[in-house]
């Protein structure tokens, strides 16, 4: 019905965009509603809350970024994706080829977004970039894409040059999106529930290993990686986020 009804160029760009938007705000809006009316306010990885005043300039601000920023890059990326093989036909790949696809892209996307995101909490650039993304000590799922536009596009290369140097069929695009847009959302959730991915995916960060990185000075914050913590672990910056779990660990067998 999609490749009957709509150009790829419009598959590969508006529709793209709307299951973005569509993804993202859908999931991200729970932990706002949940911060703001004090619901599981257990699993809240911060006693702080964001007021609604806040929570509402950064839901204007993504919207303003998303249209200016995020759909311009869709369209004018399309060229490059379509010359290196992206397609919409059927039949669709087979599952193997789109989970061995998706997790090259996890992997590459980890690597790369560690780099990038260490890069940006030098001083320069965590003083004129990254601090816009900062501005929330206390996140929640929608701040995960608040950031400043050239950080938009500076750690966004990491998602896509996976897909870019694969030339994917379109719904292995859209998988890959989606899954990477729960992600960075539920990292940023403020929430750490018994049913987080954390608790059952090896590897996996997930809102307590990221929140970490969120509520300390960015000079000590650590916890640079995307998805994983391996990153993290091989390069020593973790090793504030350990201590904090080894002293919570103590004092929680005291109580």
């Amino acid at each position: 019905w999609l490749i009957t009804n709509f150009s790829e160029f419009q598959l590969a760009t508006v529709v793209t965009f709307v299951l973005h938007e569509s993804v993202f705000f859908l999931s991200g809006f729970p932990s706002l509603l949940f911060e703001r009316f004090g619901l599981f306010a257990k699993y809240k990885i911060q006693k702080k809350s964001n007021t609604s005043d806040y929570q509402n300039r950064c839901v204007m601000r993504l919207i303003l970024y998303h249209v200016c920023v995020n759909l311009p890059v869709m369209i004018f990326s399309y060229p490059a994706f379509k010359f290196m093989g992206l397609r919409s036909s059927l039949p669709l790949p087979h599952w193997t080829v789109i989970v061995s696809q998706v997790l090259f892209y996890f992997i590459l996307e980890d690597f790369i977004f560690y780099w990038g995101h260490r890069a940006l909490h030098t001083k320069w650039l965590y003083k004129h970039v990254h601090s816009v993304h900062h501005e929330y000590a206390t996140p929640f799922g929608l701040t995960s894409e608040y950031a400043h536009p050239a950080e938009i596009l500076f750690l966004g290369f990491a998602t896509v040059v996976g897909p870019a140097l694969t030339g994917p069929h379109l719904f292995t695009l859209w998988l890959w999106m989606v899954l990477r847009v729960l992600e960075t959302v539920e990292a940023h959730s403020g929430y750490h529930f018994p049913w987080s991915p954390s608790n059952f995916l090896p590897l996996y960060g997930g809102s307590d290993f990221h929140d970490y990185h969120h509520r300390v000075l960015y000079t000590k914050s650590g916890n640079y990686a995307s998805t994983f913590v391996y990153m993290d672990w091989l390069f020593g910056t973790d090793k504030g986020y350990r201590k904090t779990k080894a002293i919570e660990g103590e004092e929680g067998k005291h109580l």
